[in-house]
């Protein structure tokens, strides 16, 4: 998968994607991840890439010509999936949506900066506007790494550091697995008298390994202080209905079994 970033800050991407898991994954070729400086685009020999507001409004925007550029240039050179703009009225990213997006061979996402873009860069550039979270930040590069961070570990990149059943496992459909790595436990020192499995597998004294395939996904205690894992898509399909979607559309049900477990299991 080709992931390509368009932001007028790009120091900003050089850390969270350089290191740890998603870091690891680009350098072993998992997945491509390239930064491009919108202002490489701009205009004039100040390479210019913002503007007032048409009306007098306070504040600058993003302009149209340099992104539009860039875009341009990226699509001649491959077809792309989706072009998303990190907007904070876009549709709220959840677990299905980065499913959904791992999918999928190349994406574009436009960090926005300063006011906002031009708005018709929203309305014939872009093909999907995605938000982080009911909440205003200063750029769209912090929610960019995220997004790419949350892809990258929909499409198994746990399985980098431990293994390929992690990866497996993360596409089988099942709440627990989804996002399992949230509630997963470390052994607890001795002295909280509280044994680790016991608390995974409400004191039935089942290994945590059976706990994660059962139906109680979960003691009460995770019930009470944690909101419902977000295993399901917005139309209301899980992981695996999603996978099992994209495999019957490219005409590969036959691999369903590496990922999906049997229904008698």
């Amino acid at each position: 998968m080709r992931i390509d970033i368009l932001t007028v800050v790009p120091e900003l991407l050089e850390s969270p994607l350089g290191h740890s898991i998603v870091g690891r994954a680009i350098k072993e070729g998992l997945v491509e991840i390239q930064v491009h400086n919108i202002r490489k685009d701009g205009i004039g020999p100040r390479e210019m890439v913002d503007d007032y507001c048409y009306g007098g409004d306070a504040g600058m925007v993003m302009m149209i010509e340099p992104v539009e550029k860039m875009i341009e240039a990226l699509k001649s050179e491959r077809d792309y999936d989706e072009i998303i703009y990190l907007s904070p009225d876009g549709e709220l990213l959840n677990q299905g949506i980065s499913n959904e997006l791992s999918l999928l061979n190349n994406i574009i996402l436009l960090c926005g900066h300063y006011k906002g873009i031009d708005e018709r860069i929203r309305e014939h550039l872009v093909t999907r506007e995605i938000s982080v979270g009911d909440y205003v930040v200063s750029g769209g590069e912090i929610p960019a790494a995220l997004l790419a961070d949350t892809i990258q570990h929909a499409q198994g990149g746990d399985g980098i550091l431990l293994g390929d059943e992690t990866a497996q496992n993360r596409h089988d459909g099942s709440p627990a697995q989804t996002h399992e790595i949230a509630h997963r436990l470390k052994r607890m020192s001795e002295d909280r008298h509280v044994a680790a499995v016991d608390i995974a597998a409400g004191k039935s004294h089942q290994c945590p390994d059976d706990h994660r395939h059962s139906q109680n996904h979960g003691s009460s205690l995770f019930q009470k202080r944690h909101r419902p894992l977000p295993h399901r898509h917005a139309d209301g399909a899980s992981v695996g209905e999603m996978v099992e979607r994209h495999l019957h559309d490219k005409g590969r049900l036959d691999v369903l079994e590496e990922y999906l477990p049997d229904d008698d299991a």
